[in-house]
C-alpha cells in the first residue's frame, strides 16, 4: 500500500535519498528510524508529493505520488511534527473545519468522540487553540488525521510534545488502525516510540537504508545498540 522504489532525491549537493526502497503492507506499521538529516522528512514529502523524486517511484494505494499527486494525497492521513492549526478556533473548531475539507461532513458527536479518542479532555475541546499547549494541538493534528478514515498514514515525529501517557495512546491508535487494514509509515528518531509500534523497522543513515528488521526479533535494548552502531560508522 505505501511503495517506495529506488529513489534518489538531491538537493544541490546534498544526496538526500540514495536508491531508497520500502514497502509497508496492508496492516503493518513500519518505522522509519533515524537521526536528523538522515531523509526521513524527505522520504514522507516525496509520499505526500510535496517533492519530486530526481529517479525512482512512490506510490500509495498503486497511485503514483508524483504524476497523481491529489489522487494519491487522498488516500493519506498524515500527522507532521508541528501541526498548523487555527488559534482562533476551538479544538473542535479545527477538526470540524478540516474534516470538511477532506470532504467528511460530521456532527458534534462525532467529532468530541474522535478527540477524546486521541486523549483530549472534554473541557479543552471547547477552548481556543491559542490556549493549548504543543501536546494538545498535536492531539488535534492526530484527530484530524484520524477523521479522515483513511487507509494509509503517513507520520513523521508524531510524538513530539506528547507526554509518556498520550504517547502511549498513540501506538494504541496506531495498532487499531493497522488492524484494521491500513498501512502505517512512521518517521522517528525515538527508539522506544519505534520498538513498542511498529511491526517492522527500518534505519536510516545519510538517506541510505543501512538495515531491516522485524521488531518481534529485536529488544528495546538491542535495537537501541544496533543503532548506535550504525550511527558511529
Amino acid at each position: 500500500m505505501i511503495s517506495v522504489k529506488n529513489i534518489t532525491k538531491t538537493f544541490k549537493d546534498f544526496e538526500a535519498l540514495k536508491n531508497l526502497s520500502i514497502e509497508v503492507a496492508q496492516g503493518e506499521i513500519y518505522g522509519l528510524l533515524g537521526s536528523n538529516g538522515a531523509g526521513k522528512s524527505t522520504t514522507i514529502n516525496i509520499l505526500l508529493g510535496f517533492l519530486d523524486p530526481d529517479f525512482g517511484e512512490a506510490f500509495i494505494n498503486d497511485i503514483n505520488a508524483t504524476s497523481q499527486k491529489l489522487t494519491a494525497r487522498k488516500n493519506i492521513g498524515y500527522i507532521p511534527e508541528n501541526v498548523n492549526l487555527y488559534p482562533y478556533l476551538t479544538g473542535i473548531e479545527n477538526l470540524d473545519y478540516f474534516c470538511k475539507l477532506a470532504g467528511k461532513n460530521y456532527n458534534r458527536g462525532k467529532l468530541k468522540e474522535v478527540l477524546l479518542e486521541c486523549g483530549l479532555d472534554l473541557i479543552s475541546i471547547d477552548k481556543k487553540l491559542d490556549t493549548y499547549s504543543k501536546g494538545m494541538r498535536q492531539k488535534v493534528g492526530i484527530a484530524i488525521a484520524l477523521a479522515k478514515e483513511a487507509n494509509v498514514y503517513l507520520l513523521d515525529e508524531p510524538a513530539s510534545g506528547l507526554d509518556p501517557l498520550a504517547s502511549t495512546e498513540l501506538s494504541s491508535i496506531l495498532k487499531k488502525l493497522s488492524k484494521s487494514g491500513a498501512a502505517i509509515l512512521m518517521a522517528s528518531h525515538d527508539i522506544f516510540r519505534i520498538r513498542e509500534t511498529c511491526d517492522r523497522i527500518g534505519i536510516l543513515k545519510n538517506g541510505e537504508l543501512v538495515k531491516e528488521m522485524d521488531t518481534a526479533n529485536v529488544s528495546t535494548k538491542e535495537l537501541e545498540n544496533i543503532y548506535i552502531e550504525y550511527m558511529k560508522d
